[in-house]
């Protein structure tokens, strides 16, 4: 793909339409070179982290809610369908309102995650075998040991899985919203000024930034997934 990349450019032979791979290497470096490259990618990092381990813990409560209780899941369930459905563009626009710019992109990964933990989590605790709830009855576990003996391992997969969708969600809402709200330190204003001043090699070069900056969250999280699916005797 890399040399498709490389006869793209050479066909076109304009750096404003499609830079070499050589040239976003060079910007790349260049970048790496300045504080601002490491604030900005740093301060995206913590906001999407945030606003994502946010939506886990806010997913996990509503699907415990919405599984118990007939009335939360009455409550709930359709306004996470909603957030699920619309278009993020349309939560950012509003949120723009609601939120300071350093805050809105937190706020939108969160947004965007949490109905995929609620969805995934709830459908783990629905899926647990009755007969193994019994027999934890029957032997007196008592909930503590119920719930890490059975419910957790029932449940694990579908938050592993969960946790691993909703992390590519939360980087590219999280972008997306720091692109139109501009906060002062991100990737999405660096992506923004250069598309603005025409430096075609800078917008590859964070695009580069955000892809491996995700690559790396997610080989992380599969790690502690497998650790955690080792334990609960979950596939991963």
């Amino acid at each position: 793909w890399l040399l498709v990349w490389e006869g793209a450019a050479l066909l076109v032979r304009q750096e404003l339409l499609i830079p070499t791979p050589l040239a976003v290497l060079r910007t790349l470096w260049r970048l790496a070179g300045t504080p601002l490259f490491w604030k900005a990618a740093g301060a995206s990092l913590l906001r999407v982290a945030g606003g994502f381990l946010a939506a886990v813990a806010a997913g996990c409560a509503a699907a415990v809610l919405t599984a118990r209780f007939s009335l939360a899941r009455a409550l709930l369930a359709p306004v996470l369908h909603i957030v699920r459905a619309a278009p993020v563009a349309s939560f950012i626009i509003l949120a723009l309102v609601w939120f300071r710019t350093d805050v809105l992109p937190l706020f939108i990964a969160f947004l965007m995650v949490v109905p995929v933990v609620w969805a995934n989590v709830e459908k783990g605790i629905r899926a647990t075998d009755p007969a193994l709830l019994e027999m934890a009855r029957v032997y007196r576990f008592g909930r503590l040991k119920t719930l890490l003996r059975v419910q957790l391992p029932s449940v694990m997969p579908y938050f592993l899985a969960a946790c691993t969708t909703g992390l590519g969600f939360a980087w590219k809402s999280g972008i997306a919203a720091e692109v139109i709200c501009r906060p002062g330190l991100s990737i999405g204003r660096q992506l923004q000024d250069a598309k603005i001043y025409l430096e075609t090699p800078e917008v590859f070069a964070w695009t580069a930034t955000v892809v491996a900056l995700s690559i790396l969250l997610e080989k992380g999280l599969l790690r502690l997934a497998k650790r955690l699916g080792r334990r609960y005797n979950a596939a991963v």
